[in-house]
């Protein structure tokens, strides 16, 4: 081989370590640090829902328009609505099992990092792995892409979803529910 091509071979091996060098680097940075997560402000009053930067529930959306005297309700909105009504959150399986954390109107973040208000130590939960927040009078579950995913009765979260009363949410080994 001319010397040329071998300067050439060893700078080229030189910048593919320090790639690496670089991966390894923002893998641990964000692992230990975990990412910047956006606070979603609720709607202004007044201010038209499509503005929202939550979508609708489909359950919401698929309301039937009626007269403002006889309101009615589609099939499972007093289940969706009735999450207000929630006092608390049970662990139901996991490391904390039967751990209970009251409600307030405060968000709840779910993680492994210590700045977490539920600290989920297990290798399936990420640093900042969901957050419940109550959004117009229903507790929703937002997965804030986690590494392993949010299940809300076994289907996963994608967008920010309201929670019933009663269902599962899990949180990698741990479930958890809401109730009154």
């Amino acid at each position: 081989m001319s010397e040329l091509t071998l300067v050439v071979l060893q700078l080229g091996f030189l910048i593919l370590l320090w790639v690496f060098i670089f991966a390894i680097v923002y893998a641990l940075r964000s692992d230990l640090f975990g990412q910047r997560v956006r606070k979603l402000q609720p709607e202004a009053a007044g201010a038209p829902a499509a503005a929202s930067s939550f979508p609708s529930s489909p359950v919401a959306a698929a309301a039937p328009t009626a007269p403002v005297s006889t309101p009615v309700a589609p099939a499972g909105a007093d289940e969706i609505a009735s999450s207000s009504n929630a006092s608390r959150l049970v662990i139901t399986s996991g490391a904390k099992s039967g751990v209970e954390f009251p409600l307030g109107r405060d968000e709840i973040t779910i993680g492994r990092s210590s700045d977490s208000a539920i600290i989920i130590r297990d290798d399936y939960t990420s640093t900042h792995h969901a957050r419940l927040m109550l959004w117009n009078d229903r507790w929703m579950i937002q997965d804030l892409d986690s590494t392993n995913g949010t299940l809300l009765n076994g289907s996963r979260v994608t967008v920010p979803t309201p929670i019933p009363l009663g269902a599962t949410v899990k949180v990698g080994a741990t479930t958890f529910e809401l109730r009154r």
